[in-house]
C-alpha cells in the first residue's frame, strides 16, 4: 500500500491534468494483456497488427505489464493538458544519470536485456529514439482516437474538480477507484508495494487514464507524487452505434441537437440537467430516444448511468446533414 500523508498546504496544491504519454504507455500495457482491460478490445483488434509491424521491443522492455515503470518515461507534467510532443520533449530533457537509476528500479539485480543494456550505455541517444518510436506508435494507433480519450479524461477532470470543491477530499476520493481510501489526512492507495510518502507541501497530482484499470503511484524523487486512477465513463469509449431509420426522426430538434451537442463526455442525466438548464425528466426522455436510435450508449457507473453519443452520432454532430437532404 502506498501511503500519501497530507498537510493544509498539500491540500491546497492538489491539481489535476491529463497526460497523453500516460494513455500511450498504458495502451502499450493493453495491447500484451488485454485480459484485464477487456473495454478495450475493438481498439485492441485494430492496433494490433498494427502494432506488429513496428519495432517496439525496447518500449515493451521499458513497460512491463505489471508493475514499475520509468518514471522518466512518463514524467508527471507540470501543465494541466500537454501535448504529446510536450511530454516527449520532457522525457528527453531527462539527465542520463536519472534515466539509468530508473533502469536499475525497473531491473533490479537481473541483468539488463540486449537493447536495454545498449540503451543505458547511452541514453542521450536512446532516449531521442525512443522518443521517435513513441510518436510513431502514437500517430499510427492513438492520434485518431485521442479527441474522444481526451473529452472523456477531461469531463472526469471537471466531475472530480467539482465534488473537491463541493466536499473537500473526503467527497473527491470518496469513489475514485475501490482501492483508494481517504483517511483523516492520508490518502491509502492499494499497490503491490509498502510506501509512506508525506507530501510535504509539493501537493498530489491527480491524472485520469482510460487504459489502466486499476490505481498507480508515482512516489520517486525528483518527480511531482502522483496518483493515476481510471477514468469515469471508459466501458463507453469504443461504444458503437446503429442508427435506426424510424427512430432517426425522433431525434430531430433543438433539444435533442443540443443534447447530443453536450455528450462528447460521459456525463450523467443529472449533471446534463444542469448544464443544459432542463429537467432531469425532460433529459431522460429525450435521452431513450436518442438511444433507442443508436446515437447515445449508456453504462453504469458506481450509483450513476453516464451516456455518451456514439461515433454515429459524433459524424452528425460534426456534419450535419444539410438541410432538406
Amino acid at each position: 500500500m502506498v501511503v500519501f500523508e497530507f498537510t493544509l498546504a498539500d491540500l491546497a496544491r492538489t491539481r489535476f491534468a491529463i497526460s497523453p504519454m500516460w494513455e500511450l504507455v498504458t495502451s502499450l500495457r493493453v495491447l500484451r494483456n488485454p485480459r484485464p482491460a477487456a473495454l478495450h478490445l475493438p481498439w485492441v483488434r485494430d492496433a494490433m497488427p498494427i502494432a506488429a509491424g513496428l519495432d517496439l521491443a525496447l518500449a515493451f522492455a521499458l513497460t512491463p505489464p505489471e508493475g514499475y515503470i520509468p518514471d522518466f518515461i512518463t514524467p508527471p507534467p507540470p501543465e494541466p493538458v500537454p501535448t504529446l510532443e510536450d511530454e516527449l520533449e520532457r522525457m528527453t530533457a531527462t539527465a542520463p544519470e536519472q534515466v539509468r537509476a530508473e533502469l536499475r528500479n525497473l531491473f533490479g539485480r537481473r541483468a539488463l536485456p540486449e537493447r536495454v543494456a545498449a540503451f543505458a550505455a547511452d541514453p542521450a541517444r536512446g532516449v531521442p529514439e525512443l522518443a521517435a518510436t513513441f510518436r510513431r506508435y502514437w500517430d499510427m494507433t492513438l492520434r485518431s482516437h485521442w479527441p474522444r480519450i481526451r473529452a472523456l479524461l477531461g469531463a472526469d477532470l471537471t466531475q472530480r474538480a467539482g465534488r473537491l470543491t463541493d466536499g473537500g477530499p473526503t467527497r473527491l476520493f470518496a469513489d475514485l477507484h475501490d482501492g483508494v481510501t481517504w483517511a483523516g489526512d492520508r490518502l491509502e492507495i492499494a499497490t503491490v508495494y509498502d510506501e509512506t510518502l508525506p507530501l510535504g507541501g509539493r501537493g498530489l497530482l491527480l491524472i485520469p487514464s482510460a487504459f489502466i484499470w486499476r490505481p498507480f503511484a508515482i512516489t520517486m524523487p525528483p518527480w511531482q507524487p502522483t496518483l493515476i486512477y481510471p477514468a469515469r465513463g471508459v466501458a463507453l469509449l469504443w461504444e458503437r452505434g446503429s442508427p435506426a431509420p424510424d427512430a432517426l426522426a425522433a431525434v430531430l430538434g433543438r433539444a435533442r441537437a443540443d443534447l447530443l451537442a453536450a455528450l462528447e463526455a460521459p456525463a450523467s442525466t443529472t449533471e446534463l440537467a444542469g448544464r443544459l438548464g432542463r429537467s432531469a425528466g425532460g433529459i431522460s426522455e429525450h435521452l431513450t430516444a436518442l438511444r433507442d436510435a443508436g446515437l447515445v450508449s449508456a453504462a453504469r457507473q458506481g450509483r450513476s448511468v453516464l451516456y455518451v453519443r456514439t461515433p454515429v452520432a459524433d459524424r452528425l454532430v460534426v456534419s450535419p446533414p444539410a438541410a432538406g437532404g
